[in-house]
């Protein structure tokens, strides 16, 4: 078998692989590598192995032959991203109760890609002009898009869509723009009408779509300052829609009344993540940050497919970096993209039924991690993913990881105030102050005085007015979860 080459490897597929991953892989690799869309020498050579690759393994008998001509199975191939899984036990108990266990994924790319080149950007700015942007909010946005454009790399494709009750492109996808065109079509940005957050996102989308590669980083900022109303549903189905596609979705909320819950829900499909902006002097900080993130990508996207074991439900799922963000725990679970000299480090929680107990042994999750890099011309082999823990009868004292612990006691803030804001909802309101005033406690202990304060005032608030106050709801929920953002981005 020396110097043929390894089918399996040229799709970027497990030899497990069922003939469905194996055609979905060809799909992929069909559309990367096309003789239409071919730029970079070698891909079409390339595009002819992976067609060979195809014929062979598609077909279960000509597949079955070619297995028998393949050596033993490399059990650990070169990999541009090291994955490390750390489990908070060691063993699980063999109980009548319900036990937690997390897991923290931490996904390494290798010092050689510190010098990769990125990734282009198609890149796309859907801005809400509807009649509450007026004023200072729309003169800034104005002002950071102009600014965004002159930040634009020769090989970066972007567009800018606004929307009320309507929808409309102002700078159609491109290369090149002519900035000083497009800086005067975006000076010419005025308010009127209502906000139709669906709209803006599938003309943005339509955009997006217009050169829409795997070799690029495919992404739309949603910047709004209100709620939509009666297109919620239309709008996360579209989003789920484009997670399969390729495509993320930020959301940037200005004020205090948006849907942070929704825009949190759009995102998390993607690989997204939702910012908050109390003020607007602040928008271009956001934007612009956001905008040098995804110059720093060099893993387009990651997202892993998995199954749970009997009695095993995976409840939870936090991205803590690059960016901090829920996720949605169910496969595929799109993680978002790798940055240069930064880790992508995902905290998942675990509930074992006492009926998973009945075993020597759980099997909490199995599955793949898929990697997207257009730096590399061969598609990256998944990385199998298999979490499981022994059930022994003695009782241990376990010592969680260092780093599951400090993710835990950040993220523990975090999720208190979702406890406190569920309760809200439900009428438990002296329940919802108890939980705020603990997180108070927490947070004066690390020394975050400020949102102590505010986390304090809303407990008072909720306990005379039964509801938390729109702003103090956001500033807490925004800040706690700033407290698990990494720092600022290595150049």
């Amino acid at each position: 078998m020396a110097g043929k080459p390894d089918f399996y490897v040229i799709l970027g597929v497990m030899r497990s692989a069922s003939q469905e991953d194996i055609r979905k892989a060809y799909l992929k690799s069909v559309q990367k590598l096309h003789p239409d869309k071919n730029e970079n020498p070698g891909e079409t050579e390339m595009f002819l192995d992976v067609q060979q690759a195809y014929e062979v393994l598609a077909d279960p008998k000509r597949r079955s032959q070619y297995n028998a001509t393949l050596p033993p199975e490399p059990q650990k191939p070169k990999l541009p991203v090291t994955e490390t899984i750390l489990l908070s036990r060691k063993s699980l108990l063999k109980m009548e109760e319900q036990q937690m266990l997390y897991a923290l994924l931490q996904l390494t790319p290798d010092d050689s890609l510190a010098e990769t080149a990125a990734p282009p950007l198609n890149f796309c700015l859907v801005l809400d002009v509807s009649t509450s942007m007026k004023g200072e909010k729309l003169d800034v946005v104005k002002a950071t898009a102009i600014q965004l454009m002159k930040k634009l790399r020769p090989q970066d494709i972007f567009s800018v869509v606004t929307f009320s009750d309507r929808a409309e492109v102002i700078i159609p996808s491109s290369r090149n723009i002519d900035i000083r065109r497009a800086q005067s079509r975006i000076q010419m940005l005025s308010t009127s009408g209502g906000t139709e957050i669906f709209q803006g996102l599938q003309t943005g989308v339509e955009e997006i779509r217009q050169y829409l590669k795997p070799t690029s980083v495919n992404h739309i900022i949603l910047l709004t300052d209100g709620q939509t109303y009666g297109d919620e549903q239309a709008c996360l189905e579209l989003a789920q829609q484009v997670s399969d596609e390729g495509i993320g979705i930020s959301g940037l909320g200005i004020g205090n009344s948006w849907n942070d819950i929704f825009l949190d829900a759009i995102a998390s499909r993607t690989g997204g993540n939702c910012m908050y902006v109390s003020n607007p002097q602040d928008i271009q900080k956001f934007l612009v940050d956001k905008f040098d993130r995804l110059s720093q990508v060099i893993v387009e996207e990651v997202a892993m497919q998995f199954k749970t074991g009997p009695g095993v439900e995976f409840s939870f799922a936090f991205r803590l970096q690059p960016e901090a963000a829920p996720l949605t725990p169910e496969s595929p679970i799109r993680l978002g993209p790798i940055l240069k000299e930064n880790n992508l480090n995902v905290l998942f929680e675990f509930k074992v039924k006492p009926e998973a107990g009945t075993t020597d042994e759980i099997m909490l999750l199995d599955g793949q991690i898929d990697i997207a890099m257009s730096a590399s011309l061969h598609p990256i082999p998944p990385i199998r993913v298999n979490i499981s823990r022994p059930i022994t009868s003695d009782i241990t004292t376990d010592v969680p990881p260092p780093e599951i612990v400090q993710a835990l006691s950040r993220l523990t803030i975090y999720r208190i105030q979702e406890k406190a804001r569920e309760e809200v909802s439900s009428g438990e309101y002296d329940k919802a102050a108890e939980h705020l005033q603990r997180m108070a406690t927490h947070l004066l202990a690390q020394g975050e005085r400020s949102l102590a304060k505010t986390v304090l005032l809303e407990a008072e608030n909720i306990q005379k007015q039964k509801a938390f106050s729109e702003n103090g709801e956001k500033q807490i929920k925004f800040g706690t979860r700033a407290l698990l953002l990494p720092g600022e981005i290595k150049q």
